[in-house]
């Protein structure tokens, strides 16, 4: 009788006392009003009521509970950190949204993964534990409405409602005319997850810079040996592809400082025109010595303070007559007339798949055969090459 009571207490009140009694449509609903009032004080420029609302949507239980729920029911909910921890019982997970607290917070080291790349070289993700996740969840969701008020316009890696068919059709819409720009600067930056200026990212990010620091130095366990992390932000945490997408901000604004904004006179002499997805981006300009002797130089010094540089093996200058690759599709103009279609290297892939599939289940009856491989087609994807952001995992 106790219990029940208790229960109809609780409910009368509107307080949850289990996973279950969540009201997640409110949730939802409380989080994201005050990530608009986030937003709207960024506009603003009212950092010192961006801190307060921030603040608030990290302490509060709506935001807490949002969080973990967020890094139990992604792709990543059966991966554990270094603690072999999992919450995957509802008792877990209601548990859990009361660890979600600043004082005493102390973030584990990352447990290293190793993902072969197509090159030969390895892709080194940091899986953090479940509670490290779910704190990057939660003071991501007070960052995410500032990251988005600065963002670059024409940035399109790992944004919500943005995609790589959007950065595609950016280019597009800048190379598709007679008069269009006809020189492309394909730029690449070298390790960027791996080199992010530590310093820089603690001066620059607005957030807590004590949760912020944790995180950064929180060392990695690979091959039963604890390293520091004296640079970068770990590539497999949640908050990581924010984070990146804040220290490359600010490239549009540079060019058109130097190359002029959008409308002008000065833009139509240079025709500098730029398409971001994450670390992977290309500029446009009239003439190869521009892009080689002005804007790649410009480049560099922006990325040289946040202690990134540009990679000399893929970074090049190519006219659209030759084409380039970019997200797994070539953009290259024929007799005047452009044209994007799957990279070459993407199509291989794609065709060596469905062989294997075809060749693994030779005696399987027609149906079943492309029901395989419709799923298989449907998760390979031509625009899945995103640079290093690509291989994010939301562990």
């Amino acid at each position: 009788m106790t219990s029940v009571s208790h229960i109809a207490e609780s409910a009368l009140s509107g307080r949850p006392e289990h996973w279950h009694q969540i009201d997640w449509a409110h949730v939802n609903q409380t989080v994201r009003g005050i990530q608009i009032r986030i937003a709207k004080a960024t506009k603003e420029e009212n950092w010192r009521r961006v801190k307060a609302l921030q603040r608030f949507l990290t302490r509060s239980f709506c935001g807490r509970a949002l969080a973990v729920r967020r890094v139990t029911e992604n792709q990543g909910r059966r991966t554990p950190g270094v603690d072999g921890v999992l919450w995957s019982t509802p008792k877990a997970k209601w548990a859990a949204i009361g660890q979600l607290k600043r004082r005493g917070y102390r973030a584990l080291p990352l447990r290293r993964v190793r993902i072969p790349k197509a090159n030969g070289k390895e892709r080194l993700l940091g899986i953090p534990t479940m509670k490290d996740r779910a704190m990057q969840a939660l003071y991501l969701f007070a960052l995410q409405p500032v990251s988005e008020v600065r963002a670059d316009r024409d940035s399109y890696g790992f944004r919500p409602d943005r995609s790589t068919a959007d950065a595609i059709m950016q280019c597009y819409m800048l190379l598709r005319k007679k008069g269009s720009p006809q020189w492309i600067l394909e730029a690449d930056i070298k390790g960027c997850f791996d080199h992010i200026d530590h310093q820089w990212l603690v001066d620059n990010v607005p957030m807590d810079k004590t949760v912020l620091r944790k995180w950064l130095k929180a060392g990695v366990v690979d091959m039963g040996r604890v390293w520091k992390t004296e640079e970068g932000t770990p590539q497999g945490g949640i908050i990581s592809p924010t984070l990146a997408n804040m220290t490359l901000d600010g490239i549009e604004a540079l060019l058109a400082e130097h190359f002029g904004a959008k409308g002008s006179k000065k833009l139509r002499k240079y025709k500098v025109g730029l398409v971001r997805y994450a670390d992977d981006f290309v500029i446009t300009g009239t003439s190869p010595e521009l892009l080689e002797n002005e804007v790649k130089p410009l480049i560099e010094r922006f990325l040289a303070v946040r202690g990134l540089s540009l990679s000399v093996e893929k970074t090049q200058v190519t006219n659209i007559s030759r084409g380039f690759d970019f997200l797994g599709w070539e953009v290259r103009k024929y007799s005047g007339k452009l044209l994007i279609k799957p990279s070459r290297k993407n199509t291989k892939a794609f065709l060596e798949k469905c062989r294997g599939l075809i060749n693994a289940n030779k005696s399987a009856k027609q149906v079943n055969l492309i029901r395989q491989l419709n799923a298989g087609s449907s998760s390979m994807s031509f625009s899945n090459e995103a640079g290093s952001f690509g291989d994010f995992v939301e562990a």
